[in-house]
């Protein structure tokens, strides 16, 4: 069924937009009736609206993943890989139809959109791939007549908690191992961009996935007694999320009453970290890549910009003049560089981010307010002299704002980036290789970018340390959705 909206979608093949869940391999609306509406953030333009699922909606996609779980966890490796490449073809397939629904739902711009769209067509392919790969092994036995053989299995339902900044990609991150290891899945997308989630469903259909193993349940009001079903029931075995912290830790809370397996990617306060030996430049081109991508909204993007006192006038100088040329508009524009945040209540975040770093001495060098108009759009900012006791330093903004904090030695800027409850990401430029490694094993964080601020691609091990999660997405990552099972063969 078709979103009554499908008109302002503008796709090639209309049918990818769904405005109802999917459960059991069925298009369904909510038992009680009720919807969400989804609007554009770069227009307020209504997209359409989803079911605003239930209780028992959730208790009923938890069932249908449970009877499909039965078949489905009994199929070959080479079978699974080879229904991952048909969706991964299908993927590449619908390439501009897919980014355009991205681009619609979460505003960012259409190039943004197809890289989100190629990047988590990747994990379809990287998961297939790994589907065969699940080697088990043999243990010499300290006994003669016993031969110990480890072999792994899936763990049986996934609870799937995604994001709206990544609508498509933090989806697949997760589902692409789940499927692959045999596991089937319940996903509950973000209201703010549920369209992607569905869309990725109806290709899964057509790339020959059961009905039943995977399943949407669409939510906004209910979500707090949708999310501790799939976290409580007995059925789910495992529970996987992406979010916020405060999120995370009570899922987390609500997993632990069945023990299940959890994978957690929760809030990050990624460092930036530009040393006086730096090349400035490339320096620039990374902070501009890693901080403003996605106009500041993703979890590993820069959020403390730290810069030696040697380079920081220079630095802090061609940041601004590279952000001064970008252009804030609609995501479909193909002029627009940069487009809106996700609602007024990430606005309201910025501003009250740049407000509190301008009554502590801050300098806005670029921007620093909300656009005029129509739209959740927030002029690309960059500010000298922030503090160390600023928001910037304290919160993750989620925002296009470079805050700029200058410092003087390497241990004191090592002990300003460790200073957070969380580690997700940390960057930082230098050509000295003996600081190189220094400062690489002294951060704490899951993940480091040396002379880059791009890091994030199928193959490499994703999450953080402290209170940023727990397990790893991409890479190895099929390990979260498998257990291990000694048979010890005696009589021998």
């Amino acid at each position: 069924m078709a979103s009554t909206n499908a008109n302002i979608w503008g796709l090639q093949d209309p049918s990818l937009i769904k405005d109802q869940s999917y459960i059991d391999g069925k298009w369904v609306s909510a038992k009680e009736g009720g919807t969400i509406l989804v609007t554009n953030p770069a227009t307020d333009e209504e997209l359409g609206t989803v079911p605003e699922m239930g209780l028992e909606d959730a208790k009923s996609a938890i069932a249908a993943a449970g009877k499909a779980f039965a078949s489905w966890g009994k199929t070959t490796a080479r079978h699974r890989h080879d229904i991952l490449m048909k969706f991964y073809s299908l993927m590449q397939e619908h390439n501009d139809d897919l980014a355009r629904i991205i681009t619609l739902e979460n505003g960012k711009t259409l190039t943004e959109a197809k890289g989100e769209n190629a990047y988590s067509a990747s994990f379809m392919e990287w998961y297939a791939e790994e589907a065969v790969r699940t080697y088990g092994e043999q243990i010499p036995s300290p006994f003669t007549n016993i031969r110990n053989v480890v072999i792994k299995q899936p763990v049986g339902v996934v609870a799937i908690f995604t994001p709206w900044n990544f609508p498509s990609a933090m989806i697949t991150r997760k589902l692409g191992a789940a499927l692959a290891a045999g596991c089937t899945a319940v996903i509950k997308p973000p209201p703010e961009t549920p369209f992607s989630a569905l869309a990725l469903a109806e290709l899964s259909r057509r790339a020959g996935v059961p009905d039943g193993v995977i399943n949407i349940v669409t939510t906004q009001k209910n979500v707090i007694e949708v999310g501790r079903e799939m976290c409580e029931s007995k059925t789910v075995r495992k529970v996987s999320f992406t979010g916020s912290t405060p999120v995370a830790k009570g899922l987390y809370g609500m997993a632990a009453s069945t023990l299940k397996k959890v994978s957690i990617e929760a809030g990050g306060n990624a460092p930036f970290i530009v040393f006086d030996d730096a090349d400035i430049d490339q320096a620039v081109e990374g902070a501009i890549a890693c901080k403003f991508r996605g106009s500041g909204q993703t979890c590993v993007c820069a959020n403390r910009i730290y810069v030696q006192s040697s380079v920081y006038a220079d630095f802090a100088s061609k940041l601004a003049e590279k952000v001064t040329a970008f252009k804030v508009g609609n995501g479909l524009d193909a002029t627009t560089t940069h487009g809106p945040l996700i609602h007024e209540k990430a606005i309201s975040k910025v501003t009250r981010h740049v407000e509190d770093a301008v009554s502590r001495g801050a300098q806005v060098l670029v921007g620093g307010k909300r656009v005029d108009g129509v739209g959740a759009f927030f002029t690309p900012t960059v500010l000298s002299e922030v503090p160390a006791g600023a928001l910037f330093n304290v919160e993750e903004t989620f925002g296009p704002v470079a805050a700029l904090t200058k410092f003087e030695t390497e241990e004191e800027v090592i002990a300003l980036a460790n200073d957070a409850d969380v580690g997700l990401a940390g960057y930082f430029f230098s050509r000295d290789v003996g600081r190189v490694w220094r400062v690489a094993e002294a951060l704490e964080v899951g993940m480091v970018g040396t002379n880059t601020g791009l890091i994030s691609h199928a193959t490499i091990p994703f999450g953080g340390v402290k209170e940023s999660g727990i397990g790893r997405e991409g890479s190895h990552g099929i390990e979260e959705y498998l257990n291990q099972k000694l048979i010890a063969f005696g009589g021998i």
